[in-house]
């Protein structure tokens, strides 16, 4: 799995010149460079033109960057693969992945360039066929990670939204799981109401706990909230440390468990506090 964090995921239109050139100043963990939903038709050609030059001219730092082509069997999905394989683009956003051949089909084109050779791939989640497919999408060629595609999810679901998004969460942590069980990240669907920061909040405190990376989001206000949602605390960090330090004396006296404010620590909760701050680690180096 990525050991970058990708607690904010935010989406940039590839056909604005001024928001291309924003992002590289946002606190976003990472950037999606949109040209499928949020490109018009007579824009498609102008955008991914745009784009590509801007990813050669730019400098976006550590953020991750995935472009969000459209899809293969568009009419522009492999011109967008065309004129952004110059670019030597880090990873390619699929969209309308239903099953494990449409991630093969790109692994192909990106194999046959140079300059993809190195390129990753990540599926957007968003049709019940892809979720009930998850697991062997998540383990086709290149995969690098998961984000949830809510919004068609839900219209093709006939959801009705619900704060607690109740009947979407099987659909939510089928492919959640199917992202763990591949070792790749899996990143949480958007939140529409982007001037609704409780509403934010509390939908970024439900994805965490369910053991999504980080949150899609679709305005740069929404940053701030998500990067701290998906933070270790403090108390979280220095709980870590100290399972760390009572399970490491407890191994020297030649025990297998330790006691903690009341609570046993086994080996695999040390393997948690070391990913906790391993993480916290990786934030402070990308914020410095």
């Amino acid at each position: 799995m990525d050991t970058r964090p990708f607690r904010s995921v935010l989406y940039i239109p590839g056909s604005k010149a001024r928001a291309l050139e924003k992002a590289a100043t946002l606190a976003t963990d990472a950037i999606i460079f949109d040209l499928e939903d949020a490109v018009a038709v007579d824009e498609k050609a102008r955008a991914r033109a745009l784009l590509a030059e801007t990813l050669q001219a730019q400098d976006y730092g550590p953020r991750a960057k995935l472009v969000r082509i459209n899809a293969l069997s568009s009419d522009w999905g492999r011109d967008d693969l065309d004129v952004i394989a110059t670019a030597r683009p880090e990873a390619i956003l699929l969209p309308k992945v239903d099953e494990a051949g449409h991630v093969e089909e790109l692994a192909r084109l990106l194999d046959a360039r140079a300059e993809t050779s190195e390129t990753r791939i990540w599926a957007m989640m968003e049709s019940p066929l892809g979720v009930m497919n998850a697991l062997a999408i998540a383990r086709a060629p290149r995969m690098a990670g998961f984000i949830m595609g809510t919004n068609d999810l839900a219209k093709d679901m006939g959801c009705r939204f619900r704060p607690d998004r109740l009947p979407l969460l099987s659909a939510l942590q089928l492919p959640l799981i199917a992202a763990k069980a591949a070792g790749i990240v899996a990143v949480d669907g958007v939140y529409n109401a982007f001037r609704d920061e409780a509403g934010l909040r509390a939908e970024c405190e439900q994805g965490r706990d369910m053991g999504f990376d980080g949150k899609t989001l679709i305005h740069p206000a929404q940053l701030a909230i998500a990067n701290e949602v998906f933070s270790p605390s403090g108390p979280e960090i220095e709980l870590a440390k100290r399972q760390i330090e009572a399970f490491d004396a407890a191994t020297a006296r030649g025990e297998g468990v330790a006691v903690v404010d009341g609570k046993i620590v086994e080996n695999l909760h040390i393997v948690t506090a070391k990913q906790i701050l391993a993480k916290a680690e990786a934030i402070a180096e990308l914020t410095e």
